[in-house]
Protein backbone atom coordinates (compact mmCIF):
# COMPACT_ATOMS: atom_id res chain seq x y z
CA UNK A 1 0.00 0.00 0.00
CA UNK A 2 1.35 3.54 -0.86
CA UNK A 3 1.88 5.82 1.64
CA UNK A 4 1.67 8.97 0.13
CA UNK A 5 -1.42 11.12 -2.06
CA UNK A 6 -1.23 11.46 -5.83
CA UNK A 7 -3.44 14.42 -6.76
CA UNK A 8 -4.16 14.80 -10.18
CA UNK A 9 -3.59 18.97 -10.27
CA UNK A 10 -3.49 19.42 -13.93
CA UNK A 11 -6.33 18.05 -14.61
CA UNK A 12 -8.23 20.12 -11.80
CA UNK A 13 -6.34 23.21 -12.76
CA UNK A 14 -7.98 22.75 -16.11
CA UNK A 15 -11.26 22.05 -14.82
CA UNK A 16 -11.40 25.13 -12.76
CA UNK A 17 -9.98 27.74 -15.77
CA UNK A 18 -12.70 25.90 -18.51
CA UNK A 19 -15.40 27.07 -15.56
CA UNK A 20 -13.99 30.09 -15.58
CA UNK A 21 -13.82 30.93 -18.83
CA UNK A 22 -17.30 30.09 -19.52
CA UNK A 23 -18.26 32.12 -17.31
CA UNK A 24 -16.49 35.01 -18.26
CA UNK A 25 -17.95 34.40 -21.78
CA UNK A 26 -21.30 34.51 -20.79
CA UNK A 27 -20.45 38.33 -19.09
CA UNK A 28 -18.77 39.60 -22.24
CA UNK A 29 -21.61 38.21 -24.36
CA UNK A 30 -24.35 39.76 -21.35
CA UNK A 31 -22.30 42.95 -21.96
CA UNK A 32 -22.00 42.94 -25.93
CA UNK A 33 -18.21 42.55 -26.04
CA UNK A 34 -16.39 40.45 -28.61
CA UNK A 35 -13.00 39.12 -27.09
CA UNK A 36 -10.07 37.98 -29.64
CA UNK A 37 -7.37 35.73 -28.64
CA UNK A 38 -4.57 36.38 -30.35
CA UNK A 39 -1.57 33.64 -30.62
CA UNK A 40 1.48 33.00 -32.58
CA UNK A 41 5.30 32.37 -32.14
CA UNK A 42 7.24 35.12 -31.37
CA UNK A 43 8.62 37.22 -34.83
CA UNK A 44 5.27 35.89 -36.66
CA UNK A 45 4.78 39.55 -36.99
CA UNK A 46 1.32 39.45 -34.55
CA UNK A 47 1.93 43.29 -33.97
CA UNK A 48 1.91 44.68 -37.29
CA UNK A 49 -0.85 42.64 -38.18
CA UNK A 50 -2.78 43.72 -35.10
CA UNK A 51 -2.28 47.54 -36.25
CA UNK A 52 -2.92 47.35 -39.39
CA UNK A 53 -6.20 45.65 -38.34
CA UNK A 54 -6.69 48.31 -35.80
CA UNK A 55 -5.97 50.81 -38.30
CA UNK A 56 -8.63 49.25 -40.73
CA UNK A 57 -11.60 48.81 -37.99
CA UNK A 58 -11.22 51.76 -35.47
CA UNK A 59 -13.31 53.88 -37.15
CA UNK A 60 -16.18 51.45 -37.19
CA UNK A 61 -15.95 49.95 -33.99
CA UNK A 62 -14.09 50.65 -30.48
CA UNK A 63 -11.45 48.76 -29.62
CA UNK A 64 -9.57 47.63 -26.78
CA UNK A 65 -6.16 45.75 -26.36
CA UNK A 66 -4.13 44.15 -23.85
CA UNK A 67 -0.70 43.14 -24.97
CA UNK A 68 0.32 40.04 -22.31
CA UNK A 69 4.13 39.57 -22.32
CA UNK A 70 6.64 37.92 -19.53
CA UNK A 71 8.20 41.31 -19.13
CA UNK A 72 8.99 44.89 -20.97
CA UNK A 73 6.16 47.19 -22.79
CA UNK A 74 7.47 47.47 -26.15
CA UNK A 75 4.23 45.71 -27.74
CA UNK A 76 1.81 48.25 -25.84
CA UNK A 77 3.66 51.02 -27.04
CA UNK A 78 3.60 49.82 -30.49
CA UNK A 79 0.08 49.93 -30.09
CA UNK A 80 -0.81 53.32 -28.54
CA UNK A 81 0.70 54.35 -31.49
CA UNK A 82 -3.14 53.70 -33.32
CA UNK A 83 -4.74 55.47 -30.63
CA UNK A 84 -6.84 52.57 -29.19
CA UNK A 85 -7.23 52.04 -25.53
CA UNK A 86 -4.40 49.40 -24.42
CA UNK A 87 -2.87 48.27 -21.39
CA UNK A 88 0.33 46.00 -20.82
CA UNK A 89 -0.24 42.62 -18.88
CA UNK A 90 2.63 41.01 -17.77
CA UNK A 91 2.50 37.43 -16.47
CA UNK A 92 4.86 36.91 -14.00
CA UNK A 93 6.81 34.24 -15.52
CA UNK A 94 4.29 32.31 -16.95
CA UNK A 95 4.09 31.62 -20.47
CA UNK A 96 0.28 32.18 -21.20
CA UNK A 97 -2.83 33.87 -19.84
CA UNK A 98 -5.64 31.87 -18.41
CA UNK A 99 -9.25 33.04 -17.94
CA UNK A 100 -8.57 34.20 -14.25
CA UNK A 101 -5.39 36.26 -15.62
CA UNK A 102 -7.65 37.51 -18.62
CA UNK A 103 -10.71 38.77 -16.22
CA UNK A 104 -8.07 40.66 -14.63
CA UNK A 105 -6.70 42.27 -17.93
CA UNK A 106 -10.47 43.34 -19.00
CA UNK A 107 -11.60 44.97 -15.53
CA UNK A 108 -8.02 47.08 -15.98
CA UNK A 109 -9.22 47.54 -19.62
CA UNK A 110 -12.75 48.53 -18.68
CA UNK A 111 -14.52 46.77 -21.29
CA UNK A 112 -17.77 48.32 -21.07
CA UNK A 113 -18.74 49.82 -24.40
CA UNK A 114 -15.74 48.34 -26.11
CA UNK A 115 -17.18 46.24 -28.97
CA UNK A 116 -13.77 44.44 -29.93
CA UNK A 117 -11.42 43.38 -27.16
CA UNK A 118 -8.03 41.56 -28.26
CA UNK A 119 -6.01 39.50 -26.35
CA UNK A 120 -2.40 39.41 -27.58
CA UNK A 121 -1.37 36.55 -26.13
CA UNK A 122 2.51 35.71 -25.28
CA UNK A 123 4.19 34.14 -28.11
CA UNK A 124 4.40 30.50 -28.50
CA UNK A 125 2.51 27.81 -29.81
CA UNK A 126 2.35 25.48 -26.74
CA UNK A 127 1.53 26.76 -23.75
CA UNK A 128 -1.26 29.42 -24.64
CA UNK A 129 -3.20 26.65 -26.40
CA UNK A 130 -3.70 24.67 -23.45
CA UNK A 131 -5.58 27.44 -21.30
CA UNK A 132 -9.53 28.67 -22.38
CA UNK A 133 -9.44 32.39 -21.86
CA UNK A 134 -12.80 32.89 -22.20
CA UNK A 135 -12.66 34.81 -25.26
CA UNK A 136 -15.31 34.83 -28.10
CA UNK A 137 -12.77 33.19 -30.83
CA UNK A 138 -9.32 32.35 -31.11
CA UNK A 139 -7.34 33.14 -33.90
CA UNK A 140 -3.65 32.74 -34.78
CA UNK A 141 -0.57 33.75 -36.93
CA UNK A 142 1.54 31.42 -38.74
CA UNK A 143 4.65 32.93 -40.56
CA UNK A 144 6.24 31.26 -43.70
CA UNK A 145 9.51 31.35 -42.32
CA UNK A 146 8.26 29.08 -39.79
CA UNK A 147 7.87 26.65 -41.80
CA UNK A 148 4.44 24.51 -43.49
CA UNK A 149 4.91 21.75 -40.73
CA UNK A 150 3.73 23.45 -38.20
CA UNK A 151 0.65 21.82 -37.93
CA UNK A 152 2.41 18.74 -37.23
CA UNK A 153 4.61 19.71 -34.63
CA UNK A 154 1.98 21.90 -32.63
CA UNK A 155 -1.60 20.21 -33.57
CA UNK A 156 -3.63 21.71 -29.91
CA UNK A 157 -3.04 24.87 -31.29
CA UNK A 158 -4.47 24.50 -34.72
CA UNK A 159 -7.43 22.50 -33.20
CA UNK A 160 -8.62 25.19 -30.52
CA UNK A 161 -8.52 28.22 -33.54
CA UNK A 162 -11.17 29.48 -35.35
CA UNK A 163 -9.08 31.48 -37.80
CA UNK A 164 -5.16 30.90 -39.01
CA UNK A 165 -3.93 33.83 -41.11
CA UNK A 166 -0.28 32.56 -42.53
CA UNK A 167 1.51 35.90 -42.71
CA UNK A 168 4.66 37.04 -44.46
CA UNK A 169 3.18 35.38 -47.88
CA UNK A 170 5.13 38.30 -49.46
CA UNK A 171 8.57 36.46 -48.83
CA UNK A 172 6.68 33.27 -50.05
CA UNK A 173 8.96 32.95 -52.91
CA UNK A 174 12.53 33.34 -50.47
CA UNK A 175 11.34 30.00 -48.39
CA UNK A 176 10.69 25.97 -48.95
CA UNK A 177 7.18 26.55 -48.09
CA UNK A 178 4.52 24.57 -49.21
CA UNK A 179 1.08 26.72 -48.70
CA UNK A 180 -1.01 24.10 -50.06
CA UNK A 181 0.41 21.13 -47.67
CA UNK A 182 0.10 23.75 -44.65
CA UNK A 183 -3.31 24.78 -45.20
CA UNK A 184 -4.46 20.61 -45.90
CA UNK A 185 -2.33 19.67 -42.73
CA UNK A 186 -4.69 22.46 -40.45
CA UNK A 187 -7.56 21.26 -41.65
CA UNK A 188 -7.01 17.61 -41.52
CA UNK A 189 -7.03 18.83 -38.01
CA UNK A 190 -8.90 21.29 -37.60
CA UNK A 191 -11.81 20.48 -40.60
CA UNK A 192 -13.95 24.52 -39.78
CA UNK A 193 -10.64 26.52 -39.66
CA UNK A 194 -10.56 29.21 -41.71
CA UNK A 195 -7.62 30.14 -43.76
CA UNK A 196 -6.32 33.40 -44.73
CA UNK A 197 -2.92 34.13 -46.64
CA UNK A 198 -2.14 38.14 -45.81
CA UNK A 199 0.85 39.82 -45.34
CA UNK A 200 0.69 42.62 -43.22
CA UNK A 201 3.54 44.20 -44.69
CA UNK A 202 1.57 45.25 -47.77
CA UNK A 203 -1.91 44.36 -47.15
CA UNK A 204 -3.04 41.67 -48.98
CA UNK A 205 -5.50 39.65 -47.60
CA UNK A 206 -6.26 42.01 -44.83
CA UNK A 207 -9.35 42.78 -45.53
CA UNK A 208 -10.63 39.51 -45.92
CA UNK A 209 -9.63 39.19 -42.39
CA UNK A 210 -11.20 42.09 -41.37
CA UNK A 211 -14.52 41.41 -42.92
CA UNK A 212 -14.44 38.07 -41.00
CA UNK A 213 -14.06 40.07 -37.59
CA UNK A 214 -16.62 42.24 -38.25
CA UNK A 215 -18.74 39.78 -38.91
CA UNK A 216 -18.15 37.68 -35.89
CA UNK A 217 -18.07 40.75 -33.99
CA UNK A 218 -21.62 42.04 -35.23
CA UNK A 219 -23.04 38.26 -35.06
CA UNK A 220 -21.75 38.60 -31.39
CA UNK A 221 -23.34 41.56 -30.88
CA UNK A 222 -26.75 39.85 -32.03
Amino acid sequence: MKDYKILEIKKSVFEDNDREADELRKALKMQKTFLLNLMSSPGSGKTTTLKKTIDMLKDEMKIGVMEADIDSDVDAAAISETGVKVIQLHTGGMCHLDAEMTKQGLEGLETEGIDLAILENVGNLVCPAEFDTGASRNAMILSIPEGDDKPLKYPLMFSICDVLLINKIDVLHYFDFDMEACMERARKINPDIKIIPVSARNGEGLEEWAEWLREQVRAWKE
